[in-house]
């Protein structure tokens, strides 16, 4: 009798059948909480053990280095040899294969990635004298291109009607190519116009991998499918995992069609819905599907458990945002604040609970926060490193040739660059040969900058890499400078450049390690904490968006008041129902304890403004809620089931029923064009009319 291997065991049937699938693409739909993470490990395990397939042929993409490294660890668990498997994000792929074949399109396997502050600083070399804050919109306006694989020449409209964003695109792309580099968006474009432009190349990465499994793929954007496109040779079997009811990244590029119509773009695609939920009760799920029902660009499912029950969950109706807070600090006030999250829609909303919670000495961890790779000190180290790795690298070179103050002005830096944009666009032999035209304060700065380099560049080889970033980082006066500015603002500058040496040490020496350093560092900036993890009982501040493979056992989702979220009433229909799918996420997040809050009034710039309940509270079913706070009823008169009424935008209409969600009058109106829409009478006049006329 054959012996089931252990990643076989326990899973549903249809985790079973997404697992065992085979031949044909494979597109799992899976629910929140409904294990797809064991799935596809397992599946990946499988592919290995009875397949056959080499664990270098199979490619595994998910959207964040900790995914993948959690993939990767559970993979080589269930089988020997995963950990030969290729599992990277999409922008890490990417990177990989430009190093390795980049050159075929004229790339240096040494470019840097460009984050976005990187971009502003290159864009203010290509359009000078322009304001930050405009820089910072061109540049946005050029990665949301790079999402939907739009180059310069495209059809830019969808993104801007800025008139001058093809010309600055443009020249901005040239100026990338003169110093070799590329950003975020380029480790998609360029390497599916590798693929593209290259047979011999393209033939060759679809030979090697056989099965492409991708994670996460409600999250691709346009480029990213596009090189998905290109990396499916014959025979190779693609399976992706996704669910397009958590589709909410939208405003990073994401594109929700791309799992929505993948069947039409492979034929023959096998669909497996994985709907059992192992995280929430019954109710929560039921709350969950109601809401999320209501949108129209869905695959459909419906998630299930086997946990009969659970309380209805409580939807407050407060007066403002500080009864909001005071309403969280009640419920905390049983201690248990680990198991707790407070949601909200926008980082503003943090600010009464953190107020509040202060004072009344309630402990708690605000996610969400600066990030530890944002911060001006690890921007200056990283810069400096970067420089010396590739010393084409000319927004590194701004950012640390007068830092600390060298006595070197922009004027000439704009020479070097130049300089070095008329050779090899090698900064160093520019800075030497703009040497004799320079300023003699200037000159004896840029000096010391190269001697730092070429001392630099030389114990590179000699030293492990993380004594060479303390180094760097000591030498150049950049830990000194940092040291002076804690002693003045109290800050932790220096314990920051302390974690960065402490990054660099499973990276090896040389080159190569530090260019898988940098590389790691600009792929997941989040990666590595800069401080200590807080620990302790502490309540959870987060944001709806940052709550997304988190789990509590209490969910507060606050501020479901209309205009706040949903953000406007005129959205179109595509950003109502991403908001929708929002509120969905959050709900799922919660194990056992669902909690929604309303407030009557908040404060909008300064004044206190009278708010309407979020229009997603009237999606969910009464009997699913307990509800606290007043109703108002003086509207109720008039309003009764087959009482005629008449909308200024939509025309004549039945009410065919009537019901209270807290303090507000709902209706439901059946309107003569066929529509069914659900109104606030107090807030939407609908005027009542006699049924003839």
């Amino acid at each position: 009798m054959t012996t089931e291997p252990p990643y076989l065991e326990g899973l549903n049937p249809q985790q079973r059948a997404a697992v065992l699938h085979e031949g044909s693409p494979l597109l799992i739909l899976a629910g929140a909480g409904s294990g797809k993470t064991r799935v596809i490990t397992a599946k990946v395990a499988y592919l290995i053990e009875h397949k056959g397939y080499d664990p270098r042929s199979i490619l595994a993409v998910t959207f964040t280095n900790k995914a993948a490294g959690e993939m990767q660890k559970r993979a080589s668990e269930m089988v020997e040899g995963a950990s030969g498997v290729m599992i990277r994000t999409f922008h890490s792929f990417g990177a990989w294969l430009l190093r390795r074949y980049g050159a075929a399109i004229g790339m240096h396997p040494d470019f840097t990635i460009y984050d976005d502050d990187d971009m502003v600083s290159l864009l203010s070399s290509v359009r000078e004298g322009s304001p930050r804050r405009e820089l910072a919109r061109y540049a946005h306006w050029i990665s949301r291109a790079n999402d939907y694989a739009l180059k310069p020449d495209g059809d830019l409209l969808a993104i801007s009607a800025d008139p001058h964003l093809g010309e600055i695109y443009s020249r901005y792309e040239e100026r990338l190519r003169q110093i070799g580099n590329a950003d975020f968006g380029d480790l998609i474009l360029k390497t599916a116009d590798l693929l593209a432009a290259n047979p011999e190349v393209r033939a060759k990465i679809q030979s090697r991998f056989r099965a492409i499994l991708v994670d996460e793929y409600q999250d691709s954007n346009v480029a990213q499918y596009e090189l998905l496109k290109l990396l499916v040779g014959p025979g190779c079997y693609l399976c992706v995992v996704g669910d397009d009811d958590q589709s909410i990244y939208r405003f990073r590029g994401a594109e929700v069609r791309n799992i929505l119509s993948f069947s039409e773009s492979f034929p023959g695609t096998t669909v497996v819905r994985l709907e059992e939920n192992y995280r929430s009760t019954s109710t929560i799920l039921a709350i969950a599907s109601a809401v999320v029902a209501n949108n129209r660009g869905r695959l459909g499912k419906r998630l299930w458990t086997q946990k009969e029950g659970g309380a209805p969950a409580t939807l407050a109706y407060l007066e403002d945002h500080q009864e909001e807070a005071e309403f969280c600090a009640r419920r905390l006030s049983d201690g248990r604040l680990r198991e707790t999250a407070i949601l909200y829609r926008t980082n503003a909303q943090s600010l009464a609970f953190e107020t509040l919670f202060a004072r009344r000495g309630i402990p708690y961890r605000l996610v969400g926060a600066l990030r530890f790779y944002e911060r001006e000190e690890i921007k200056d180290a990283i810069a400096l490193l970067a420089f010396i790795a590739n010393p084409r690298d000319e927004v590194a070179f701004r950012r640390v040739v007068n830092k600390p103050a060298r006595g070197i002005g922009k004027a000439s830096v704009d020479r070097i660059a130049a300089l070095g944009l008329q050779g090899s666009g090698d900064l160093v032999s520019g800075s030497r040969a703009a040497l004799d035209h320079l300023s003699r304060r200037a000159a004896e700065g840029l000096r010391d900058f190269l001697l730092l380099v070429d001392a630099l560049s030389q114990e590179l080889e000699a030293i492990p890499l993380s004594e060479f970033v303390r180094k760097a980082v000591g030498d150049s006066g950049l830990l000194e400078l940092h040291r002076l500015q804690d002693a003045i603002a109290g800050s932790q500058k220096v314990r920051n450049l302390d974690e960065l040496v402490n990054a660099a040490v499973p990276y090896g020496s040389g080159r190569e390690g530090l260019a898988l350093f940098l590389e790691h560092i600009e792929l997941d900036r989040s990666q590595i904490a800069g401080e200590d993890e807080e620990s302790g009982e502490r309540v959870t501040l987060i944001t709806m968006h940052n709550t997304k493979g988190l789990e509590f056992d209490r969910v507060i989702v606050t501020g479901l008041d209309d205009e706040l979220f949903p953000g406007r009433r005129e959205e179109l229909e595509d950003d109502l129902e991403e908001e929708r799918r929002l509120f969905y996420v959050s709900i799922t997040r919660a194990r056992r304890e669902l909690y929604l809050t309303s407030c009557r009034t908040r404060l909008v710039w300064g004044r206190v403004t009278a708010m309407h309940p979020s229009q997603f509270l009237s999606e969910i079913p009464e009997e699913l809620l307990s509800i606290r706070g007043r109703v108002d009823q003086e509207v109720d008169e008039g309003y009764e089931p087959g009482s005629a009424v008449y909308h200024d935008d939509y025309g004549a209409g039945v009410v065919e029923r009537k019901w209270y969600n807290g303090r507000e009058l709902m209706v439901q109106v059946a309107f003569e064009s066929g529509r069914k829409l659900q109104f606030i009478p107090r807030y939407t006049p609908l005027e009542r009319i006699s049924r003839d006329g």
